[in-house]
């Protein structure tokens, strides 16, 4: 991060970044980030988070307080099928379950005028599909198998992949797009955006979403890797009970999955950069986003 005077310095880490979510652990909020005009963003606009399945009755009523308009849930069918639907405030558990067991952009209107709409926009690749890869490697219980298919620097491999396809994948720059739209639109605020675990696709549209509000690429950087901060004990849970279940010999094979690593981000930018002029040109011609658009975010998530 840029450094900055004492007084006015933000740090990423902050414990007040977090939403306190028991049942999604990686809920925290953008706001706070300082862009490089020496603007701040708003504190419970941008939200970004972990899956919101394991929400519970406090969890919800918390969630409730940040007066949400919108949710967006980027997460595929198979994810879905097998976690859950979301649990959001106000909206019928019937209407958010068939919203996102769906394989298709599908969006569950507010039933009241200050409720929430849920949107849900699944991102997945065919090639690099992280669900798919984890259910592989655990159904057969093979040590060998196992490690053919993740070790070796496969699992990292597959996770650059990933963050490579998010760039390069017109229908994946549609739907980051279209997280971006809306939390520029009149009264789109305050949205919460997430995933599965609220790294890697949550991740890039933070990323996306600060880098073109002028928050310093180092800053970017400390906001995606915070999520091993918040998901560390989580993710250790994890890793045991894949061992002592008898799962995985090796299950640290996993953990280029389960983490944050600067590289997997590193290879999204890298692609921008291959594929267009500068980021202005990426937001143009690769988001087909306009200057309306960075307009309205600029009005909705930054303090004047």
């Amino acid at each position: 991060m840029t450094a900055q005077p004492a007084e006015t310095a933000v740090q990423a880490p902050e414990p007040a970044r977090s939403l306190g979510l028991t049942g999604a652990v990686n809920a925290r909020d953008l706001g706070g980030y300082r862009t490089g005009d020496g603007r701040v963003l708003r504190h419970g606009t941008a939200l970004r988070a972990d899956a919101l399945h394991r929400l519970g009755e406090a969890d919800m009523a918390a969630l409730a307080a940040h007066g949400l308009r919108q949710v967006v849930d980027l997460r595929s069918l198979d994810e879905v099928r097998e976690a859950g639907p979301d649990r959001i405030p106000g909206l019928p558990v019937a209407e958010i379950a068939a919203a996102e067991l769906s394989g298709t952009a599908v969006t569950v209107e507010r039933t009241t005028p200050d409720g929430i709409t849920l949107h849900h926009l699944p991102v997945f690749a065919a090639d690099f599909d992280i669900y798919v890869a984890l259910r592989d490697a655990l159904a057969d219980r093979d040590a060998d198998k196992q490690r053919a298919l993740l070790g070796n620097g496969r699992a990292a491999g597959l996770m650059t992949g990933l963050y490579r396809w998010f760039v390069t994948d017109r229908l994946a720059r549609e739907r980051f797009a279209t997280v971006i739209r809306l939390l520029a639109e009149p009264d789109g605020t305050p949205l919460l955006f997430h995933c599965s675990a609220g790294k890697d696709r949550t991740g890039w549209t933070a990323a996306l979403v600060l880098t073109a509000l002028g928050v310093d690429r180092d800053t970017v950087f400390e906001d995606y890797l915070l999520t091993n901060e918040r998901s560390a004990a989580i993710v250790e849970q994890i890793v045991d009970t894949f061992y002592t279940r008898g799962l995985m010999k090796e299950p640290e094979l996993l953990l280029p999955v389960f983490r944050a690593e600067r590289g997997y981000l590193e290879a999204a930018f890298e692609e921008v950069a291959a594929g267009w002029d500068d980021f202005d040109h990426f937001w143009q011609a690769g988001l087909g986003l306009d200057g309306d658009v960075l307009d309205g975010l600029r009005v909705n998530l930054l303090n004047p």
